[in-house]
């Protein structure tokens, strides 16, 4: 696959509409036919381009033939986003410029980039409605609790729609452990990291070890060195994003340029702080690394402060404040996760929490 310069385009995200292709090279269907067939995909085909423009903007993606290019870049259709121009041998010189001239993203060639295709066209039948809730979660400080509250909310969330949680931070815990998933076959970090290429909303769903609707993305323990690969967090976040009602991030206090970014894509970050003076005291300064993020805020575990002396202290809101939880321990223990039942101080918080960014959406 070789790609070009990507024009500014408009975003279309008609998922239910079927993708396009724009080709009279009977050659070329007869590849591209069997991909969409693979990717569960029946597409639309029209042979020139004044047949395209009917379909132009509602399909959420388009693939051009190189006998097609060249008239559709002459007629100028609408900017837009996912146009490839796919062809069967080594692209010209010539098509590149074309292909700039369409405003399409990518010249694709098969058949070395068949497997990328048939992913990005199974997508399609993969994403869910809307847009994927991205939730990162970091601890003010040792023993906050972030972890607990990462994999509540995951649970919570897969009670209405699949959920999967993210552990960012390969010295914790283990969300895997902690979610009782961690004798289960499945992906963890270290296949994901031996994996090249753009990895789809699909195959990481099913990749990953689950508990019902909620997946979880953890590590090996086994005493190696084990660290967070740039290239690996990105397309799993995107694929998690794609395939996903609800993405839970457990990020960890260390600061590091990529979990910065990571918790910059995140839609809401949460700083799980205790409500004493060395706690206040830690979420204060977590606030200082993260003080550009729009949606950050506080969940606090315990009541020795008001919400109003914490805002003023850290300078971040109080999203939800919960009591320290009976039988916590033991629930994890016998690999039940976190939230057992939707009763208690935990499942009220992270009730609240989706409930309100759900309204808020």
């Amino acid at each position: 696959m070789t790609t070009t310069h990507r024009h500014p385009a408009h975003r279309h995200d008609h998922t239910d509409a079927p993708p396009l292709v724009v080709t009279a090279d009977d050659g070329l269907l007869a590849d591209l036919l069997p991909l969409a067939a693979a990717a569960d995909v029946s597409p639309v085909v029209v042979h020139d381009a004044a047949a395209a423009l009917a379909h132009w903007s509602r399909a959420p993606v388009v693939l051009v033939g190189p006998d097609a290019a060249e008239a559709l870049a002459a007629i100028a259709p609408e900017a837009r986003a996912r146009v490839y121009v796919v062809t069967r041998r080594a692209a010209p010189h010539e098509l590149f410029r074309t292909t700039l001239a369409l405003g399409a993203e990518q010249v694709v060639e098969l058949p070395v980039s068949a497997g990328w295709l048939v992913e990005l066209l199974a997508d399609l039948t993969e994403q869910l409605p809307g847009r994927a809730r991205v939730i990162g979660v970091v601890g003010g400080s040792g023993g906050a609790g972030a972890t607990t509250l990462a994999c509540a909310l995951g649970q919570w969330a897969a009670r209405s729609g699949p959920a999967v949680v993210i552990d960012c931070d390969p010295q914790g815990p283990g969300l895997d452990r902690m979610l009782g998933v961690e004798r289960r076959d499945g992906f963890r970090w270290d296949a994901l990291c031996q994996t090249t290429g753009r990895l789809s909303a699909r195959a990481l769903r099913d990749a990953l070890p689950r508990s019902g609707q909620l997946g979880v993305l953890s590590w090996y323990v086994d005493g190696r060195v084990q660290s967070l690969q740039a290239f690996a967090a990105r397309e799993a976040l995107s694929a998690a994003r794609r395939g996903h009602a609800v993405v839970v991030l457990d990020l960890p206090r260390t600061r590091d340029p990529l979990l910065d970014e990571l918790a910059a894509r995140c839609d809401d970050l949460l700083v799980a702080t205790v409500a004493s003076v060395v706690g206040v005291a830690g979420a204060a300064r977590m606030r200082a690394r993260f003080v550009d993020h729009p949606s950050a805020g506080l969940v606090v575990r315990g009541e020795a402060f008001t919400d109003d002396e914490i805002r003023r202290a850290v300078g971040l809101p109080v999203r939800a404040r919960m009591r320290d939880q009976r039988g916590l321990s033991e629930a994890v223990d016998l690999g039940l996760g976190p939230l057992r039942s939707t009763r208690g101080p935990l499942a009220g918080a992270v009730g609240s929490l989706l409930d309100t960014g759900r309204q808020a959406a």
